[in-house]
């Protein structure tokens, strides 16, 4: 594994080496901080002014060449553009390829002054971090609060490089310009927006997007996946990739994580029925349901373990331990035992290899397809929310062959059987497991040899950074040239265990991961409760209660495309994920049963107020979280979707619980009592988001 710093310095454009942040030194200097603290010698306030006046002087060399580089190109943009009013009509072939060529050029020098910004950008966040980390204080926090708002800000250059748009149109428009000089008179600017040919345009584009953090509908739903990725892919691991991806392999991984959110679902319509069929309490629905994401806890863990050895062996666990969890299920009516049915919904959860389907798209699938893939999985998801209800609402009849039922109440059990049963064998034929052949690192071993420094900055602080013989031995042993803890080899390897995972969460990812608690939380309430509580209060029957369910999954992509395509290039991604946690609280709230007395109009319009801005929430909070979450979580079995995974399962299962629990007090408080725990942990987390708002910068 290489260091970061070493893989900043491995990426940086040659020519520009004394412009960069300079990572290295700045995290020396931390860890000087560090020792200067413990032993007495420095005091907190005397080290929070000292790095925020070396932040600033790093930013205003990055940004003060960004200028420079950006008069440049407007330079010789303007000379171009006079060549261009120059040409004649009709002009030769000739003279308009030679001016698309020197345009180009300009769009290559352009692309690489965008990959120079994202670089500083990204080391930039990557330092706040570390500081953040090494002295458990929201520097982050005060540093942005300080500097993003100010009228000379230069922060805002880096993270949202202030100016370059204008470069980018001015390449983008006379391109296209040139491209199309036969008659037409529409330009880039006119609805529809045409589309740009020029791959030069969508070069930049690209650059632009990740730079900005911009995104589309593919990419806001892909980031629901949370397929976490290093900040500095290698250009290497394309061909990798390419060898190991498999297309009816993506497919087949895609239909487990459609088929195991159906079989998640499709019962949650009849669910309080079939207790109730059995001598148990309609609200024992609660633990029915949720039986099936106790076992996931304990799944998801071992499921991603096995991924590192194997994707096709733990699919094919999946597939049979779901074909027995649903025939028990499906026979439990008949053997007239809860039991069985509980022990039916525990097998199904222990065969969720959602933990696999999210590994293979990480590991297998290309980069360049890899958003597609992970925006898939999330449809899929979405897909099979949506159709379990639909489903169940479908399976309304009662019918017997031989001594076996088949009812409202058990045709969901049977049907899942033979779902898993034909997945089974489509998987047995055409599933492909990739290779497992380790890439060799042969990149070369960092040089010990002690090199002059050129940044001013540098000099300046070279008698502070002396170091001795015993430093300068395990310099010579990190590649980073830091020999602190957090620098060793150790400290760049994957998190081992829960435990050391929890040990790499900031506050800010532990935020973010209340956060999804709180939606997964919110969200199973409703959807877990809805038989109940809607055959209460307006005696809805199954059908009622399944077309309600998936009409709230059906909500999920229209969602994602208006948020997707418009909303999150308008806002922020914290202003957004603030807004929707307060409209969550607001549909928790509206939910409440208090005076009135209770009608389909409020249940209904709260009920889609909270799931709508719970999927907004969702996709919001797992982007923030992949960007906040430490590299080391990126790889391994113990990583950032897995601890989502973790986080969302448990929220399930306490919800599920607290239906069961709250049942025992009676319907007619069932509904308060469930959405009063909902309502505090979503007043925390708006307080804690607003604690850590500016970390999220």
């Amino acid at each position: 594994m290489v260091a970061f710093g070493k893989k900043l310095k491995e990426r940086q454009i040659q020519e520009w080496q004394g412009y960069y942040i300079n990572y290295k030194l700045m995290k020396k200097k931390v860890n000087q901080y560090a020792r200067q603290i413990e032993v007495g010698t420095q005091d907190h306030r005397h080290v929070l002014k000292d790095f925020s006046r070396m932040l600033d002087n790093q930013i205003e060399k990055i940004v003060l060449f960004l200028l420079e580089q950006q008069g440049l190109l407007g330079s010789r943009l303007t000379k171009l553009r006079e060549q261009h009013d120059a040409l004649e009509e009709p002009s030769e072939i000739a003279q308009i390829i030679e001016l698309r060529e020197a345009y180009r050029a300009v769009g290559q020098d352009l692309l690489m002054l965008l990959y120079f910004v994202e670089i500083n950008a990204i080391g930039l966040r990557k330092i706040l971090k570390k500081f953040d980390k090494r002295f458990h204080y929201r520097f982050t926090d005060y540093y942005v609060k300080t500097r993003a708002n100010h009228p000379y800000s230069q922060l805002q250059q880096v993270f949202k490089h202030v100016g370059l748009g204008a470069v980018v149109g001015a390449i983008s428009r006379n391109l296209h310009e040139l491209q199309d000089r036969q008659g037409s008179y529409l330009s880039i600017y006119d609805p529809p927006a045409l589309p740009l040919q020029d791959p030069m345009v969508d070069s930049i584009k690209a650059a632009v997007d990740r730079l900005s953090h911009s995104t589309n509908f593919l990419n806001f739903l892909a980031q629901h996946a949370l397929i976490m990725q290093e900040e500095l892919p290698a250009p290497i691991e394309e061909h990798i990739d390419e060898e190991r991806y498999h297309f009816m392999s993506l497919l087949l991984n895609l239909a487990n994580t459609f088929l195991y959110m159906v079989n998640t679902y499709i019962i949650v319509p009849t669910a309080d029925d079939y207790s109730m069929s059995l001598g148990a309490a309609a609200t024992v629905c609660g633990i029915v349901i949720g039986a099936m994401a106790v076992a996931q806890v304990f799944s998801s863990v071992y499921f991603s373990a096995w991924s590192n050895r194997s994707y096709f062996r733990p699919l094919i666990f999946s597939s049979i331990v779901l074909f027995v969890g649903n025939t028990m299920y499906a026979m439990a009516y008949d053997l007239n035992s809860l039991t069985i049915l509980l022990l039916g919904r525990l097998f199904c959860g222990f065969g969720s290899a959602r933990a696999v389907n999210r590994r293979y798209i990480s590991d297998c699938v290309p980069l360049k397809i890899r958003m597609q893939a992970s925006a898939g999985f999330v449809s899929a998801s979405a897909l099979g929310m949506a159709c379990g209800p639909a489903l169940a609402g479908i399976l309304q009849t009662n019918f017997k062959i031989y001594k076996f039922t088949f009812n409202e109440d058990t045709l969901p059990g049977w049907v899942m059987s033979v779902a898993w049963l034909v997945y089974l064998i489509w998987l047995w034929i055409s599933f492909k497991e990739p290779s497992r052949d380790i890439e060799e690192n042969n990149s070369p071993h960092a040089s010990t040899s002690k090199t002059a420094e050129n940044d001013a900055l540098e000099d300046g602080l070279k008698q502070a950074l002396l170091i001795t013989s015993e430093e300068k031995q395990e310099d010579d042993e990190d590649p980073e040239g830091d020999g602190s803890e957090e620098t060793s080899k150790e400290s760049r390897q994957p998190a081992t265990s829960i435990a050391s995972a929890y040990r790499l969460l900031t506050p800010s990812v532990k935020v973010q991961l209340l956060i999804y608690f709180m939606l997964k939380y919110a969200m199973e309430i409703l959807v877990s409760e809805s038989s109940v509580i809607t055959s209460y209060y307006f005696n809805w029957s199954t059908s009622k209660v399944a077309i309600f369910l998936a009409c709230l999954g059906l909500t999920v992509l229209p969602v994602n495309i208006v948020v997707g395509s418009y909303i999150s290039n308008m806002f922020e991604d914290r202003q957004i994920l603030l807004a929707s946690e307060i409209m969550v609280c607001i549909g928790i709230l509206l939910s409440f049963h208090i005076i009135i007395p209770y009608n389909v109009p409020q249940y209904v319009c709260s009920g889609l107020i909270m799931f709508v801005f719970a999927e907004v929430l969702e996709g919001v909070n797992l982007s923030l979280l992949s960007r906040v979450m430490s590299s080391r979580l990126s790889r391994g079995t113990y990583n950032g979707g897995l601890l989502s995974t973790e986080a969302g399962t448990i929220a399930r299962v306490i919800a599920d619980a607290t239906i069961t629990l709250a049942g025992y007090l009676g319907q007619s408080l069932l509904l308060n009592i469930t959405l009063l725990p909902s309502l505090l942990i979503c007043i925390s987390s708006i307080i804690a988001t607003c604690f850590t708002y500016n970390s999220l910068y």
